[in-house]
């Protein structure tokens, strides 16, 4: 598909989705179809041949939307709602034709200081306190996790890092394993399977808090259960507790779990996935009073708040217990530059050993490793210290993009062919541009250095 057709078909969409959303009433809200109606439809591989779009795109009313739960059908009343909005499918749109991977700032910088401030905008507006917002020099500050399990499981995780971190100082003599074995996570007998969950990776054991009369937990059943695991020589760590329960949409008493959670040092988390989006509305905020006690807070705009999934919005008082729970830098990312995913791409097999071919007719460098698909990973034969300076100079000037790698004890750049568009002229610029700088590098690399 070029972009001529794209233009066409990208059209034909818009009008197929909005007259979807627009006629979602007539369609049945819940299929009726039974498991494995899918298989029999489908050819049993993926087709030899190319289909044409037509074809294809008749598939979705043949086959898709006969086992489509419609979700934003006004007949919909199951689980929680599923947010969306025109704006918000444009943006993602939008965010598919950028599909950048903003997983550090230098991997996208608008990615990340876009998703920082918007947080603090949603921050302020169920009015969280300053502490958890970033701003300009603040601690805190929120990120985007892909659902409220996630949040869980990430809070849970550096919640435990923390205490162990902490109890090793007080006590030298226990191992980490020692500790873990001790750790105790508590959650309401009510909240979601997905904290138990969190516990099960995390390797921790989790307990049920009883909640009262009105599936709340209060402050005196957590104390409860605290002492006697206390006295039981146990570490109570994790607390999450829960503003609108899955079940029945009932709420944790945070006012009275914040200082018991303060005084007895635990990670207090709230999860208010399904809730959290009504704190904007002054009349629920004092739903999350209490909210000052939590060390993490979490709700899911893709609920209710007319962003599509997956939004799940995450803020920590400290980001730097979150950093510190994961910190873990490859090569490639202390440098700062995009590690680039193999894609495995046939043209892009065929332009990788063109680039391989150009290296080795060069005796100044050598390939590092066997190029298989669309990787080719190679250096100037010499100092690590040589190779670091190219690889700085390729980055500075920004005519390409490379990233490092080590293989065992050497320094190695990675040419991996990434873009779908790149062809043999954009390899011979870049090899005639490595090599001009390589040239110049080493015009002077030899005069200010004594090369191994």
């Amino acid at each position: 598909m070029d972009a001529a057709e794209f233009r066409k078909r990208g059209k034909e969409m818009v009008d197929y989705v909005a007259d979807y959303l627009e006629k979602i009433e007539k369609r049945q809200v819940f299929p009726d179809v039974e498991p494995g109606y899918l298989r029999p439809l489908v050819a049993d591989c993926a087709p030899q041949d190319p289909e044409s779009f037509e074809d294809v795109f008749k598939d979705i009313e043949k086959i898709i939307m006969p086992g489509v739960t419609h979700w934003h059908s006004p007949y919909f009343f199951a689980y929680f709602p599923a947010a969306s909005s025109f704006p918000a499918l444009l943006a993602d749109m939008l965010c598919g034709g950028i599909g950048c991977v903003g997983f550090s700032w230098a991997a996208s910088p608008a990615c990340t200081e876009l998703e920082t401030v918007m947080l603090d905008w949603l921050g302020k507006m169920v009015n969280l306190p300053e502490e958890f917002l970033a701003g300009k020099d603040g601690q805190g500050g929120g990120v985007i996790q892909g659902s409220a399990s996630e949040a869980t499981l990430i809070a849970l995780l550096a919640a435990r890092t923390k205490t162990i971190r902490q109890v090793q100082s007080e006590k030298p003599e226990l191992t980490e394993a020692e500790i873990m074995g001790r750790l105790v996570a508590y959650a309401s007998d009510q909240a979601h399977s997905s904290v138990e969950r969190a516990a099960l990776i995390g390797a921790v054991k989790i307990k049920s808090v009883p909640s009262d009369e009105t599936f709340s937990v209060c402050g005196s059943a957590l104390k409860k259960v605290l002492d006697e695991d206390k006295a039981a020589g146990l570490i109570p760590f994790f607390f999450c507790a829960t503003l609108g329960t899955t079940s029945c949409c009932s709420f944790d008493k945070l006012l009275e779990l914040g200082p018991v959670c303060n005084k007895e040092n635990i990670w207090m988390h709230i999860d208010a996935a399904y809730a959290g989006s009504a704190f904007i509305c002054p009349e629920f905020r004092h739903l999350l009073n209490g909210v000052e006690f939590a060390d993490s807070f979490n709700f899911n705009p893709h609920k209710w708040l007319l962003v599509n999934f997956d939004c799940s919005a995450m803020w920590v008082k400290k980001r730097s217990d979150l950093i510190g729970a994961f910190k873990l830098e490859p090569l490639y990312l202390q440098h700062h530059h995009q590690e680039s995913g193999l894609v495995t791409d046939y043209r892009h097999i065929r332009l990788s050993h063109q680039f391989e071919h150009l290296v080795l007719q060069d005796e100044r460098f050598e390939i590092c490793a066997e190029v298989v698909l669309g990787l080719v990973c190679f250096r100037l034969k010499g100092s690590n210290e040589v190779n670091e300076a190219l690889l700085k100079s390729i980055n500075d000037a920004k005519k390409i993009h490379l990233v490092p790698c080590h293989l065992r004890e050497k320094f190695v750049l990675r040419f991996a062919i990434c873009s779908r568009t790149v062809e043999s002229t954009h390899i011979k610029f870049a090899w005639q541009h490595i090599s001009q700088l390589a040239t110049e590098l080493l015009k002077t690399w030899g005069q200010n250095h004594h090369q191994q």
